[in-house]
């Protein structure tokens, strides 16, 4: 989910203060749930042009009981995502309010793929560089055929959320939201299928008990 960030405007940089940031657009480097062009449209109302970036020494983690991803440093390892060009400095506290507590703002540096030149950008690093629920690799793909529609549903709640004067951070937004998802029942036909596999479980137990048996009734009696 994690963004990162600078100015277009030469002469402002990690230290815009956020009056500053409203006057100037800014360039977005995104490689989580920020890929999707869904998602950034429900947070921005727009797509905005992008280009191809990677960022070095930095690994992209699974986080237990989350769909999104974090990124620490990690040396020799590399983040792929895109920089989301153009960006509002309303757009960029949006941003900010989507990452929430759970980053951190830090000055880094990514390299566009398209031009092969390096920029200098805000990135979204975990808070806690000794999370234990840190595992294995994110992958986008992964997330996108299993998540992203759910994510954008959560995504559509969060902006609602954000207009309402006292507004539930992303956060609480995120758990409340994936645990109605959770607690929901079964649909009718899930149920029909749940009921079709015990009954063939049972059936596939009955029939090996009544062979073991007959096998042991007709060895017995030979």
């Amino acid at each position: 989910m994690s963004v990162a960030m600078n100015t277009s405007v030469v002469g402002v940089g990690a230290g815009t203060t956020q009056n500053q940031n409203h006057n100037h657009n800014h360039n977005v480097f995104v490689y989580g749930s920020l890929l999707a062009d869904e998602v950034v449209c429900a947070l921005l109302k727009r797509v905005p042009p992008s280009s191809p970036a990677t960022l070095s020494d930095y690994h992209r983690f699974k986080i237990k009981d989350r769909v999104y991803p974090a990124i620490l440093p990690v040396h020799t390892k590399k983040v792929t995502g895109r920089v989301l060009l153009g960006i509002s400095g309303v757009e960029l506290d949006i941003l900010d309010e989507f990452e929430d507590v759970e980053y951190t703002k830090t000055d880094v540096e990514v390299f566009l793929m398209d031009n092969s030149e390096n920029l200098r950008v805000y990135a979204y690093v975990w808070s806690n560089p000794n999370d234990p629920d840190l595992y294995a690799e994110w992958d986008f793909e992964e997330w996108k055929k299993d998540h992203m529609n759910d994510f954008v549903k959560m995504t559509d709640s969060f902006m609602q959320q954000l207009e309402l004067p006292e507004s539930k951070p992303r956060v609480q937004t995120y758990e409340t939201f994936y645990k109605q998802e959770n607690d929901k029942p079964l649909d009718p036909w899930c149920l029909q299928l749940v009921k079709i596999l015990h009954y063939v479980y049972c059936a596939v137990l009955y029939d090996t008990i009544f062979l073991n048996n007959y096998q042991f009734l007709l060895e017995s009696y030979i």
